[in-house]
């Protein structure tokens, strides 16, 4: 029996447990439009006291990951109810950063790094002010917390299944977040990481923080202090794990999920209504008991100095909570992450060297002893018309030769260039967009994601369009004034660099996104009318959009001044440019590319 001092001690603290930290109240969710509009959740009730591991089970496609997502905010669909968060609406003022932890199905960390720099890089992007030695002590205190401290410098890709939720969860806990959300952290692991993994959720449960676990398997309920029993999208059950089996009338727990097929969703969920009174209370009852327990230990010890630019919790150095770091620490953060996955991807890295010292040689082997001279007429009155009109003709040959040679010549470097320019970023964002979902969840900005992206892939795009230019213009004696033409062979990679980093932000998958990329490169020589004019009303509706023409246009108006300027406007059909036009609409492209990476990455798309 909970006695009325007991409460009033409780109050005092600050953490009454009758009063619950989570409390959904009638939640639904609602996907589809019109007719074919269905509820994937229905009216869901529920109440979590603190300090506590409660576990969300049910069948396959019942709605518990998706009950997690709601809570999380991260649900795709129309919501109806309230979630309130220590007395908080979450409808109008949604959890902060460092409340909050989320640990989804799937892989939060890259492949490429050790597990003890997944854990830095997450503090990093989470918390300000951590840095030198209060940073070191945080990222080995939360392995040790979660048993990685021999397997600190071990890289992720090598990790077992286990081995990557106690990752998960590390990311996660570094930042002392109140509430951990769970979503099926075991499924798929052997029995025994299960068993590491559950145990490792009760413990941290037991660190002043409310855990929500969804799982599939029924193993060790009791060590949960409530579960909920989700049955297609509506709640059956919520209460102590040792009353599963009255509750439900069954005499083990493994008939459960076949018990619940036997009555409609809607009748398990009235009937639920009707008795839910009896069996939560001793959910509170114990999580009173709790609470007194942890104040009473808490005022056994003089309170921590709030002024300290450092707190210490649970024995962790770390920096005050609800402070994220600024937009350019960031932004530098996952520009060293990203250098650092580059250059340990080997295949990644080897096809980089590849594209840059190969695509060049591709070019130039068309003109590798330098651009053929084109013989001046003669001039004379003593030719007969017969001569006259034989070196006419060729001259002719010659220059259209020749003419075609430059023009072709220089929309090979354009066109291997977009092609690079797809390859830098088709698969930048895709690849990694369910880990960047969940950074975004802890607090990463948009704009800092992005500009990271942008800074790396602006070196690698200098990189491939400076040895381009250069070993051309070397090795095949190429006119022109070299500046300009780096200029614009630069700007068409940016052009269709950021165009596919917009691509990739917007895609669902890395394959999807890479797969338009190369469909957008496809159409650049066609559709440029570099290589066969194309009918005048065409050419005016596309060409805006072909980064290709204005890159191969504004090279050419670099060969002004010289005699092959004049050679391949008599060869070429479409028309050129001006300079300044041409750059002017790459940098629109660059610019549009980027604003759509923006754009693509502030859409939820985690699934």
């Amino acid at each position: 029996m909970v006695r009325a001092g007991d409460n009033l001690r409780c109050h005092r603290a600050g953490v009454c447990a009758t009063c619950a930290v989570l409390e959904l109240q009638d939640v639904s969710l609602f996907v589809g439009r019109g007719e074919a509009v269905q509820a994937i959740l229905a009216d869901i009730t529920l109440k979590f006291p603190r300090r506590h591991f409660a576990a969300v089970i049910g069948p396959s496609g019942c709605g518990k990951s998706t009950l997690l997502k709601t809570i999380a905010g991260i649900a795709h669909g129309r919501e109806e109810g309230d979630i309130l968060w220590d007395t908080r609406n979450l409808v109008e003022h949604d959890f902060a950063p460092s409340e909050i932890g989320y640990v989804p199905q799937f892989s939060i960390a890259h492949e490429e790094l050790t597990a003890r720099e997944c854990v830095e890089a997450a503090v990093k992007l989470r918390l300000r002010g951590a840095r030198g030695e209060a940073l070191d002590n945080l990222v080995e205190n939360t392995l040790a917390e979660v048993g990685l401290t021999e397997s600190a410098d071990r890289f992720v890709s090598v990790l077992s299944g286990g081995q990557k939720r106690r990752l998960a969860l590390a990311m996660e806990i570094a930042s002392a977040p109140a509430i951990l959300l769970c979503d099926e952290v075991t499924s798929g692991l052997d029995a025994q990481s299960e068993d590491e993994v559950v145990f490792l959720l009760r413990e941290l449960a037991n660190h002043d923080r409310l855990v929500v676990s969804v799982t599939h398997s029924l193993r060790h309920l009791d060590l949960y202090d409530s579960v909920a029993v989700l049955t297609r999208g509506a709640l059956a059950y919520h209460g102590p794990p040792d009353e599963l089996a009255h509750y439900f009338r069954v005499e083990n727990l493994e008939a459960l999920y076949a018990r619940l097929e036997e009555r409609e969703a809607a009748d398990w969920a009235a009937s639920w209504r009707k008795h839910s009174a009896a069996y939560t209370a001793a959910i509170y009852e114990s999580a009173v008991a709790d609470e007194i327990e942890a104040f009473a230990s808490a005022t056994a010890s003089p309170p921590p100095d709030l002024d300290e630019t450092i707190v210490e919790t649970a024995g962790t150095h770390r920096p005050p909570a609800g402070e994220l770091p600024g937009p350019l620490s960031q932004f530098a953060t996952l520009l060293a992450r990203r250098f650092r996955i580059f250059f340990r991807s080997r295949g990644q890295l080897f096809l980089q060297l590849g594209l840059i010292l190969g695509f060049p040689v591709l070019v130039a082997i068309f003109a590798w002893n330098g651009l053929p001279e084109v013989r001046n007429l003669s001039v004379g009155l003593d030719l007969n018309v017969a001569r006259q009109l034989a070196e006419a003709l060729d001259f002719l040959k010659q220059a259209s030769k020749v003419g075609s040679l430059v023009s072709g010549i220089v929309m090979f470097q354009v066109i291997l260039l977009t092609l690079m320019g797809a390859n830098n970023s088709g698969r930048e964002i895709a690849a990694e967009r369910l880990i960047f979902e969940k950074e975004k969840l802890s607090g990463l900005r948009c704009s800092s994601y992005i500009a990271s992206k942008a800074a790396f892939l602006f070196l690698l795009v200098a990189a491939q369009s400076v040895w381009m230019g250069l070993f051309v213009h070397f090795v095949c004696d190429f006119p022109g004034e070299l500046g300009a033409q780096l200029f614009f062979l630069l700007l068409v990679n940016a052009a269709m660099t950021s165009i596919c980093l917009g691509i990739s932000a917007w895609m669902a998958t890395a394959e999807q996104a890479s797969l338009v990329s190369i469909y957008l490169v496809g159409f650049q020589l066609p559709l440029s009318g570099a290589v066969l004019a194309l009918p005048e009303w065409i050419g005016q509706a596309v060409r805006p959009f072909i980064s290709a023409y204005w890159s191969w246009s504004g090279v050419l108006q670099t060969l002004r001044g010289e005699r092959y300027y004049d050679i391949v406007q008599m060869v070429v059909q479409t028309a050129l440019s001006p300079a300044a036009l041409c750059a002017w609409v790459l940098l629109a492209h660059v610019i549009i590319g980027l604003v759509l990476a923006w754009l693509g990455s502030r859409t939820n798309r985690m699934s």
